[in-house]
This record gives C-alpha cells, structure tokens and sequence, in this order.
C-alpha cells in the first residue's frame, strides 16, 4: 500500500513538473477549434505524443534504444512549420472552417488523421526532456509501481486536457482567444519550435536560422500550388 502511495505522488509530481508547459499550449489549440480540427483531434493526438514518450522511455530503460536527444529536438520544425503557414497563409485556416466534416463513422481515419498527428508531434517535440526525467523514474521502480506510475500519467493526460478544455469554455479566456488567438498562435508554435530545437542542441542558431528560411519558401510555394490548382479547378468547372 505505501509503495502505490509513493508511486500516486512521485508519478504525480514528475507529470506535473515536465507538462506545466502543455497547459499552455493545448488552451491555445482548444482555442482553435473549428470544422476540421475537432476537439477530439487534440485528445487523441495528445494521447499518441504521450504515450510515445513513454514508450521510448520504457525501451531506453529496458535496451539503451532510446534516441539521441538531439534528434528528437528535430521534431521542433514541425511547429515551427505549423506556425508560419497560419501566420503566411491565414487564408487557409478561414477556409478550412467552411469544409465539411467527416462522418464520425470514420473512427480510424479520425484516430489516425493529420491533426492529431499534429498535435501528438507537437507534444513529442515539447516532450522530448520528459524522456530525460522518465528514464531515471522507470528504472528505480519496481513493476508494480512503474504500472501505477504510467496508469497516473494517463489519467493525468485526460485531466491536463479536460481542464484546459473548461478554460476556454470561460466567456473572458474564450473572447480573448477568440479576439487575438489566429494571430497569437504562430508565434507561439513557432517560438515553441525554436526553444525546442536550441534546448535539445538539434541545430546551432545559424542552421536554425537557415532551416527557417527554408522552410518559409516550401511553406509560400505549397500555398501558391494550392491557389494555382483551386483557380484551375474553378476554370474547369465555369
């Protein structure tokens, strides 16, 4: 009994110390739901980041497979790309709200759709000194706390969710977002995205800087293809 009381408060206080960050984070996605990115994409997306991060600490405690922490920081370009198409193409994120949803008997298309791979990259890449701290945590556990330990940290998930969900249920937090949110969040992502690469010493500040750059002309020329294939349609259709 002292031992699952131990592993309640250790798993508890190791959740909170490495995911104050999300909270942040998911009230801002929350605060961007519309008719293709669902409430649902960010459950389950946060869920599959999570659960990878487990799942890669749990193989770095049992085999020293764990990948190198600078290749995981890589993952930061994927918010950063995520955040300058919503600040270069804004246009795209209006649109999309004007879409039709998928039926929801399209459960494994949901599950596994590119908005939650979204937001689960986003958690991994955020996530990626949560491995760090978990290793350690695993490996002086013994199997009956370690069960207790990761059943806390998905319960955990679900509450960091729910509450950050209700947050922006709030008529002052939701006019805020709603007012400054579309032009709030692709400095955020893309501030995230940076921190997270310079953190994890993925690239020096120059590649960054270069990657950047890059990334900002595929991010322009896929927006142009896109405006060039919706006018050829539209000239097919008259």
């Amino acid at each position: 009994m002292n031992e699952l009381i131990s592993a309640f408060s250790t798993g508890t206080a190791a959740f909170i110390a490495t995911n104050l960050d999300d909270l942040v984070i998911l009230t801002l996605l929350f605060s961007q739901v519309n008719a293709t990115f669902r409430h649902r994409h960010i459950v389950i997306g946060q869920y599959l980041g999570f659960c990878t991060l487990v799942i890669a600490s749990l193989v770095g405690f049992l085999g020293g497979l764990v990948l190198p922490s600078h290749w995981i920081g890589l993952l930061g370009l994927i918010p950063i790309t995520i955040g300058l198409n919503r600040l270069l193409n804004p246009e795209n994120d209006s649109q999309s709200e004007v879409q039709p949803q998928l039926s929801s008997s399209f459960s494994l298309i949901s599950f596994l759709s590119p908005q939650a791979c979204s937001v689960a990259a986003i958690t991994i890449a955020n996530g990626s000194d949560n491995i760090s701290i978990y290793m350690p945590l695993f490996a002086n556990s013994t199997p009956s706390s370690l069960l207790a330990i990761v059943a806390i940290f998905l319960l955990l998930v679900g509450v960091w969710c729910y509450v950050t969900y209700k947050l922006t249920c709030q008529p002052a937090i939701s006019q805020l977002l709603t007012r400054y949110g579309n032009g709030f969040v692709p400095f955020v992502l893309i501030g995230l995205g940076v921190f997270i690469i310079l953190d994890s010493a993925s690239l020096t500040p120059i590649a960054l800087i270069v990657s950047c750059l890059c990334l900002t002309g595929l991010v322009k020329l896929y927006a142009m293809n896109g405006q060039l294939a919706t006018s050829s349609s539209i000239e097919i259709r008259g």
